[in-house]
């Protein structure tokens, strides 16, 4: 440091020019963060008014139809495949083969366990989709 002021005593320039350019760039460095947790916040600010405005979408596209639809049977898939199958061919729709549960139990499933099953089914799946959105979010975080 003490080199650097000998060269500014000794009237270079060059050495003023580079403090000068120091100082402008701290000016702009401070005024970038000022900026950013400016645009930060405004940005907080509107996605938390796009999830509220998603979330109430989410209901009411989920219950309009309860009481849009009063009286209306809401039927399973299965039921109503198998009710199309029976009016083309004209005779009853027979399964090409059984469930590999109901072989090992000698059975029907239960209708709570049959539900339970699809619950863990659902579940390992949303862990799936929620592992994969994090790695893609850790490593895009990650790579910069």
């Amino acid at each position: 440091m003490s080199d650097l002021k000998d060269v500014k005593k000794n009237g270079d320039k060059t050495v003023d020019s580079v403090e000068k350019i120091k100082q402008n760039s701290r000016k702009s460095e401070s005024m970038g963060v000022e900026d950013v947790n400016k645009s930060s916040n405004t940005n907080k600010k509107s996605n938390k008014k796009t999830v509220f405005v998603l979330i109430v979408l989410v209901l009411v596209i989920s219950i309009f139809p309860l009481f849009a639809l009063k009286g209306a049977e809401f039927g399973g898939s299965d039921d109503a495949g198998s009710e199309v199958v029976a009016e083309i061919k004209g005779e009853d729709y027979e399964p090409w083969f059984t469930p590999v549960m109901e072989d090992l139990i000698g059975g029907e499933i239960p209708g709570e366990v049959e539900s339970l099953l699809f619950c863990v089914q659902t579940g390992i799946g949303v862990a799936i989709v929620a592992y994969v959105f994090g790695y893609l979010v850790a490593r895009k975080k990650y790579s910069r």
